[in-house]
């Protein structure tokens, strides 16, 4: 069993920042990808972007790239989100997700991911 805890959501303005964090417990072991994930109300989960475990290799969605920047923490089972210029429709329940399976072509769906945290709200005021 592996935990995800996200941290660091809250409210911001239009063209502000925030750093979101994810750290995992349990059995970490084997631990490849971690990415992050969206979800506004009304709207489908959404791809954010996604980090191997090296930190070698990354993706992001084409609505934050640019804009956001994923990274890994020294010992691998934390991973971050740095977000800037953020905008009203950025405003979405933040989600990190994990998996065993090796990274590869992205990792930006859903069903690439077997690990799943609470999620962390970002709301965005213009």
């Amino acid at each position: 069993q592996v935990q995800l805890v996200e941290s660091g959501g809250g409210p911001v303005q239009a063209g502000g920042s925030l750093r979101l964090s994810c750290a995992a417990s349990g059995r970490t072991s084997g631990i490849d990808p971690m990415g992050w994930f969206r979800q506004a109300p009304g709207k489908e989960r959404e791809f954010v972007a996604a980090i191997s475990w090296s930190g070698g290799s990354t993706s992001y969605a084409d609505s934050v790239k640019g804009r956001f920047t994923i990274s890994r923490g020294s010992a691998k089972t934390t991973v971050y989100l740095q977000m800037y210029s953020l905008k009203p429709e950025d405003t979405a329940v933040y989600y990190c997700a994990a998996d065993r399976r090796p990274y590869g072509l992205g990792h930006s769906t859903e069903s690439e991911y077997d690990y799943w945290g609470q999620g962390t709200q970002v709301t965005v005021s213009s």
